[in-house]
């Protein structure tokens, strides 16, 4: 398969630059995963796919300040360090840029006396493992000293730095926002439960990798990235049941996806886990757990749009994409929303 088929033409102008004041405004585009039918709605109307019993899935990863600004130390020389993903107390994968400047026993200075740290190793993908020396606690210099990335193609400042976090963000890990998740507000979260729709959180440390493209002309070829992931008890219990008693589950987002389908190949019980998860979904994998999904537009090409793809059908995917283009559909990480679902399992409530 390859990775063209999977392209759509997007004006520049809708990429979302900034996020909404209401989180629950944007609109919403209900395709039915069956027959390719399309509804445009506003994300508060989600309310009305939805019925007593069906699970919903959430992500409740907080994204943390990963964007450090230092300086080499025997140079003064600006190194601006990503960090990607913590491997203990003290070491990171990280992206350093320029990376030509920062080699094996390179020392950074972010902050004199508090925060420095020293190049370790240089990895095949030009990633570097760093070693982080501070003074005090760790997460209260990095507030001070990082702060948030945002994905590339956004070029705007973010004034409030929360709008880059879910509303039911806790758990510190992401360098980016699982962003199907910024359409909540805590007002639609309770008017949701209070229907009889059930929560279950999962924890996946969403990476920078999710925004690297698909260099590969065939999709079988690209080498997926690695995030870690967490599925406990509460949510295993949760999910078992539902599933069992034929309930629906519906994941908010493609990480949420991530962690549930991974933990459905590797374990048709869906025990309770943790790990890393290198899943690669594409047109003509099976879910083993997910029934609908709520997302976002994604880039064209991107293992995302593969992901929805794989879920609805890349023809009804790619008409859809088209469709919210006419329309002006704001995309990307602060754009509208989609619900993917069976309109005919689950018929909309007036």
């Amino acid at each position: 398969m390859k990775t063209s088929d999977f392209y759509y033409d997007l004006p520049e102008e809708l990429i979302a630059q900034h996020p909404l004041e209401d989180r629950s405004s944007s609109r919403l585009l209900v395709l039915d995963k069956q027959d390719g039918t399309v509804l445009h709605r506003h994300f508060t109307d989600i309310k009305r796919f939805l019925v007593p019993g069906d699970v919903l899935v959430i992500n409740n990863t907080r994204v943390i300040p990963a964007r450090l600004m230092g300086v080499r130390s025997d140079t003064g020389s600006a190194i601006e360090i990503l960090l990607l993903k913590r491997l203990d107390e003290k070491h990171w994968e990280t992206l350093a840029r320029p990376g030509k400047k920062v080699r094996e026993g390179r020392r950074v200075t972010f902050i004199p006396g508090e925060l420095e740290a020293e190049c370790e190793a240089v990895l095949p993908d030009g990633n570097r493992i760093m070693r982080f020396d501070y003074q005090g606690i760790w997460e209260e210099i990095l507030d001070r000293a990082g702060t948030m990335p945002l994905p590339p193609y956004i070029h705007e400042q973010l004034i409030d730095q929360e709008r880059y976090q879910t509303v039911y963000s806790k758990i510190p890990g992401s360098a980016a926002a699982p962003t199907a998740g910024l359409h909540f507000t805590k007002k639609l979260l309770d008017e949701i439960e209070a229907m009889g729709v059930i929560r279950a959180e999962v924890t996946l440390d969403v990476g920078l990798g999710t925004f690297r493209p698909v260099k590969s002309d065939s999709i079988e070829d690209h080498e997926m990235h690695s995030e870690r992931y967490t599925f406990g008890q509460e949510a295993s219990d949760i999910i078992r049941k539902a599933r069992a008693e034929g309930r629906r589950i519906v994941s908010v987002g493609t990480t949420s996806t991530r962690v549930l389908e991974t933990v459905a190949s590797n374990d048709p019980q869906m025990l309770p886990c943790s790990g890393e998860t290198q899943i690669f979904i594409y047109p003509g994998y099976e879910f083993k757990c997910i029934d609908s999904l709520i997302t976002n537009f994604h880039l064209p090409e991107s293992t995302l749009v593969m992901l929805v793809s794989s879920l609805a059908g890349k023809d009804h995917i790619l008409d859809a994409y088209n469709e919210a283009v006419k329309e002006r559909y704001r995309f990307f990480s602060f754009g509208d929303a989609m619900f993917i679902t069976d309109l005919k399992r689950y018929p909309e409530h007036e």
